[in-house]
């Protein structure tokens, strides 16, 4: 490509972005980001990006400083003439407000998708969105890209007998189906009711685990309740070794002390969102290189295709 690339890396993750830039072969780009006293945000690219294809790394967990930090790295890239800028995204957060299934309530999803859109993104790169049906709330090319190739890759080399995967809710069945396939296990999931958000009680378990080594599957980790219940039940009905994993470590409130009270023997993550602290129990992941991966691909007009067989 005769167009020049650059990474930059807003304030969420710098640690992920920066590995991302050492697998691609380079370096972040030179970029101020600061605040005024009264909390007001600041950016500035401190280099020539007139003409580039330029990707900007950001997670956008809450609190909302870390998406208006993006919304202004991608309005300052088109006030400074580049040729096309990408929204890296390891975790797109407000993917839990994808419809409106209560009364007054905000799809924030879909406003988020039209603030990058109006701020200037030309494109959008992320990984495991809560909801897959977020894609469509976009208006110019999303790539979706998997943490299964990392969590696969990593059963292969430490492979687990006797295994069952286990969805902790419905709405992650489809994933644990996928990891059961993958990996040559059997299929169990676990009907829950959640009274209000952030709680979850464990109703049915459907399946077998009695004498069997389970796999937790999940997209996301928030307070930890759905997971660490989960695991209590599936303890009762007889597991013998519990491993989870999740591709975007939220882990918030009460969420670490939790997992170390939980039978759980290992938790496998991702660095899309950086721990909040160290875990004896927490094994971090990288997937650094799937995302240089796929900024090369994008950069050259390349298909991603291959990135998503898993």
């Amino acid at each position: 490509m005769d167009t020049p690339l650059a990474i930059f890396s807003g304030t969420s993750n710098p640690a992920l972005a920066r590995a991302i830039a050492e697998e691609y072969g380079t370096s972040l780009g030179d970029v101020t980001i600061k605040k005024f006293s009264d909390g007001e945000q600041y950016v500035k690219y401190e280099q020539s990006i007139r003409g580039e294809d330029i990707f900007v790394i950001q997670s956008t967990p809450p609190p909302g400083d870390n998406i208006i930090e993006l919304l202004l790295l991608l309005d300052a890239a088109k006030r400074a003439s580049v040729k096309r800028v990408t929204a890296v995204i390891p975790y797109f957060g407000y993917a839990r407000q994808d419809r409106k299934d209560q009364p007054r309530v905000s799809i924030g999803s879909k406003l988020m998708a039209n603030l990058l859109v109006k701020a200037g993104a030309d494109r959008i790169l992320t990984m495991d969105l809560h909801a897959a049906q977020i894609q469509g709330f976009f208006d110019i090319p999303l790539d979706h890209l998997y943490a299964s190739r990392a969590f696969i890759d990593h059963f292969t080399s430490n492979p687990i007998d006797n295994l069952v995967v286990v969805a902790p809710d419905v709405g992650s069945l489809k994933m644990a189906r996928a990891y059961s396939k993958k990996l040559g296990a059997t299929l169990a999931f676990i009907d829950k009711r959640r009274p209000k958000a952030n709680q979850s009680e464990i109703m049915n378990l459907i399946g077998e685990v009695e004498g069997k080594n389970v796999l937790i599957v999940d997209d996301l980790i928030d307070t930890a309740g759905t997971l660490t219940n989960a695991a209590a039940a599936l303890k009762e009905r007889g597991a013998l070794s519990i491993v989870a994993i999740c591709t975007h470590p939220i882990l918030s409130g009460p969420a670490f002390q939790r997992i170390e009270d939980s039978p759980i023997d290992e938790l496998l993550v991702t660095d899309t969102v950086q721990l909040r602290q160290p875990s004896d129990k927490i094994k971090v992941l990288s997937i650094a290189n799937i995302f240089a991966e796929a900024i090369q691909r994008i950069h050259t007009n390349d298909t991603i295709s291959a990135l998503f067989d898993n």
